[in-house]
């Protein structure tokens, strides 16, 4: 039994970066093509965990694009490591997120899903990037609400005061799926709104590129295909 009434939802919203995108080996790899030899002693979780830090401070101020909150967290992580990126090396980061990979079940289980849900998408990016990652998720959101769209960043409640206001459902209607419990399932809690909590990272220790937070989904499934298994029942 998951716990979760699955006939109380009409639609679905999701997180994109880490949940369907797999974020943190695109992250990671972008990191050391920059970093070379100077990061080559560090862990993949540590790039991550210094990363998610200068993307939070990026992202907590004066609304900035997502390219620009790239450029100011790879100029975070170079510096602790002695480095000064080019202007080109800045540039090539920023638009890398085109190049993150899906998860490997994210096309599949979206497009099961979406026989049965209406499926939204709320997302920290830029509209042009995320065009780019969707491509991948070869699915069509109903909703696309971005952090260029609404000017902010989650966990900012008003990113999913954006989505409430399009969806145009009661929110008990409306369940979340997402990664991270300090970008979505906060704030997701706060405003009364059911989560799942996708945890890719299950079994491995750390936060990852997401920083530290506490949160109770209502439902924690490893990856998308087990949700999408669970939900279709």
């Amino acid at each position: 039994m998951t716990g979760l009434d699955f006939g109380r939802f009409d639609a679905l919203t999701f997180d994109c970066y880490g949940t369907l995108i797999d974020w943190e080996s695109g992250i990671s790899k972008a990191l050391r093509d920059v970093l070379g030899r100077r990061g080559a002693r560090a862990s993949d979780d540590e790039l991550l965990e210094s990363f998610a830090r200068y993307e939070a401070e990026a992202e907590s101020g004066e609304y900035l694009r997502y390219r620009e909150v790239l450029a100011r967290s790879l100029r975070g992580v170079c510096g602790g490591y002695g480095i000064e990126p080019t202007d080109e090396k800045v540039g090539g980061f920023s638009g890398s997120v085109g190049d993150w990979p899906a998860f490997p079940d994210s096309p599949g289980a979206l497009a099961r899903l979406a026989r049965r849900f209406r499926l939204g998408v709320i997302t920290n990016c830029d509209d042009d990037l995320f065009a780019l990652s969707n491509l991948r998720l070869g699915v069509t959101f109903e909703w696309v609400v971005t952090a260029q769209q609404v000017g902010a960043y989650k966990p900012s409640l008003r990113n999913f005061e954006v989505a409430f206001e399009r969806i145009g459902l009661p929110r008990e209607r409306i369940l979340h799926v997402a990664q991270s419990l300090f970008h979505d399932h906060v704030p997701a809690r706060r405003l009364g709104l059911a989560s799942v909590w996708v945890d890719r990272r299950h079994g491995r220790a750390g936060c990852g590129a997401t920083p530290p937070a506490s949160a109770t989904p209502d439902l924690t499934v490893p990856d998308l295909a087990t949700f999408a298994d669970l939900a279709l029942v």
